[in-house]
């Protein structure tokens, strides 16, 4: 039975959190799955209670409908609230009509027959990266591979010219998802709004390229796509592919670092993939499931919200914690805390979120990681970390900074 404890409180700032969240969550699970947190917002941990809050219609993901929280209104001293609204138009941000829009012009370039007319690519683009790790005898996984793969199928699906600076566009996207995370720290709040100015400065220069030379790709399509008339904006573009760098390729880098680890600690999973290699598509679930990504979303209550006995007021922001769902035990049983690649129903982990909102680009993250996990383990019969894995201290989009692998 949960009840409330007076002395326990959501702290992702604890040291070592950011390395492994999940025995806080359980904490927090068991004891109060429906949290009121000390930075005024409202946090969900148990799975039942996620599901139900993505799929729940007269919810809100626009910022607009919010009451202000201590994080909020820190923002806002610091960067001021235009420069805070960048990114307002992107799809995860808005709510229908103006969501079903941006969403259907978007997805035509993410229906499962385009993504899979993109696996030769991908897999090009691993077999370049396993060859140059072969000569060398060693791979750094995030920088050599799981870095540069999303990064380079997003970039060539949308056009992106060969004047652009990739580095650039990298390491101010890698900024950027900052603002995702709970900030504390006004230096790193001006950096985060700085690199917004910059994205989308480049990102304008592009549209306006593209406008006066389309060509065959993603971007072209968007800015002559119509729907009922009406066409995006450079606004809304600039928005969208933000999205896609932002969202998009942080989230795979993820779940392919992640995805390495959870493999090499658990060396008994490692070799039934390496011995049954049709075992990738469940086995990414898995990983999905056992580390997720995206450790988090949110909802904006309009009206109050009942969950479990409690009652949050409208205008409040409702975190969901995807991580903790996935590692819930009264979903998974006592193997919760068990990588475990052979698990029935893995697929229904909750990584990719839920509801009308459920990720646009879920079927080609699953293929990226796919290609690039299940090629690696194929490669190499010997895969041994040579040092211990940096973690990039991020509380959301959680993941590996660095992991060095002698591979042979």
């Amino acid at each position: 039975m949960s009840g409330t404890r007076d002395d326990l409180f959501y702290n992702p700032f604890q040291p070592g959190f950011t390395d492994d969240p999940y025995p806080h969550y359980a904490e927090l699970r068991a004891a109060d799955p429906v949290h009121a947190t000390p930075f005024g917002v409202w946090m969900l941990f148990a799975y039942d209670d996620v599901v139900r809050v993505l799929r729940e219609p007269g919810l809100s993901v626009d910022e607009r409908n919010a009451h202000d929280t201590p994080l909020t209104e820190l923002a806002n001293s610091v960067v001021g609230p235009d420069r805070r609204r960048q990114g307002e138009h992107a799809m995860i941000n808005r709510d229908p009509p103006d969501h079903t829009r941006l969403r259907r012009l978007v997805s035509k370039a993410f229906t499962p027959r385009t993504v899979q007319q993109l696996e030769g690519r991908v897999q090009a683009l691993v077999d370049t990266s396993l060859d140059a790790a072969a000569s060398r005898g060693s791979l750094e996984l995030m920088r050599d591979l799981a870095f540069p793969l999303p990064f380079a199928v997003i970039s060539e699906m949308l056009g992106m010219p060969d004047g652009v600076e990739a580095d650039e566009i990298r390491s101010l996207s890698g900024l950027l998802v900052r603002s995702l995370e709970p900030v504390l720290d006004p230096d790193l709040l001006r950096e985060i709004a700085v690199a917004g100015d910059q994205l989308y400065g480049i990102l304008s220069s592009v549209i306006t390229a593209k406008r006066a030379q389309p060509g065959d790709d993603l971007l072209s399509a968007l800015i002559a796509a119509e729907e009922d008339g009406d066409r995006l904006s450079t606004e809304e573009l600039a928005d969208q592919v933000a999205l896609l760098y932002v969202a998009g390729h942080e989230t795979t880098v993820n779940l392919i670092g992640n995805g390495i680890r959870a493999l090499l600690d658990h060396p008994d999973q490692l070799a039934a993939l390496r011995d049954e290699p049709g075992l990738i598509q469940n086995a990414v679930e898995e990983m999905l499931r056992f580390d997720s990504p995206v450790q988090m979303t949110r909802r904006i209550t309009l009206q109050p919200l009942e969950v479990r006995g409690r009652s949050i007021e409208p205008g409040a922001f409702v975190v969901l914690g995807l991580g903790s769902s996935n590692r819930d035990p009264d979903r998974w049983g006592p193997t919760a805390d068990v990588l475990d690649l052979r698990r029935d129903g893995a697929s229904n982990q909750l990584s990719f979120g839920g509801g009308h909102h459920y990720c646009l680009g879920a079927a080609l993250a699953r293929l990226e990681a796919q290609v690039a996990i299940g090629s690696l383990v194929r490669r190499f019969p010997t895969i041994e970390p040579t040092a211990e894995p940096v973690w990039n201290g991020r509380i959301n989009l959680r993941g590996l900074e660095s992991l060095p692998l002698a591979v042979s």
